[in-house]
């Protein structure tokens, strides 16, 4: 699970190939699949939008989100209280 800081946008990469975004309280926002190359990826949700990501120092770069795992999003929230 990748979330960014702030905990509003949640995005689940399943080993399937399959990914399933959350904003707030909206389940499933996005779904779509994802395919990995190194460190990069790439989407196409269930509607065809395509878009990148990558994966740099542990840290999800995903077009402008920043996601973070989410023990490591947990952490940083809780360094900010």
């Amino acid at each position: 699970m990748w979330v960014t800081a702030d905990g509003y946008i949640r995005q689940e990469l399943r080993t399937d190939g399959r990914y399933d975004e959350a904003r707030g309280e909206r389940r499933s926002a996005y779904t779509g699949r994802y395919t990995v190359t190194g460190n990069h990826l790439d989407y196409v949700d269930d509607t065809g939008f395509t878009a990148t990501g990558d994966i740099r120092d542990g840290v999800l770069y995903h077009e402008h989100l920043v996601l973070y795992r989410e023990s490591a999003a947990d952490h940083r929230e809780q360094i900010r209280r």
